[in-house]
């Protein structure tokens, strides 16, 4: 039950961050909006960490999820090819 919550938050954090995040490219569809979102929890999570925001039990949370996604999407902005 864990995983699909993990699926469900990383979609939600995903088309948020997409929401907020201005230009092109940025990633589409389902399975990437939601790779975006469990990635962007992941780095979230990492930087969270290192700062002393959370603690090695923690999770990032959903703010930090989208925080995180849009850390990512700047950094896809940065990378991907335009076209």
């Amino acid at each position: 039950m864990a995983i699909l919550g993990t699926i469900i938050i990383g979609f939600l954090a995903g088309i948020i961050a997409k929401l907020i995040t201005p230009g092109h490219p940025k990633p589409q569809g389902f399975i990437l909006t939601t790779v975006l979102g469990i990635v962007g929890a992941v780095v979230a999570k990492f930087l969270g960490e290192a700062i002393g925001l959370y603690g090695p039990g923690d999770n990032a949370g959903f703010i930090g999820a989208v925080v995180g996604a849009v850390i990512i999407l700047l950094l896809w902005r940065q990378l991907a090819p335009r076209s």
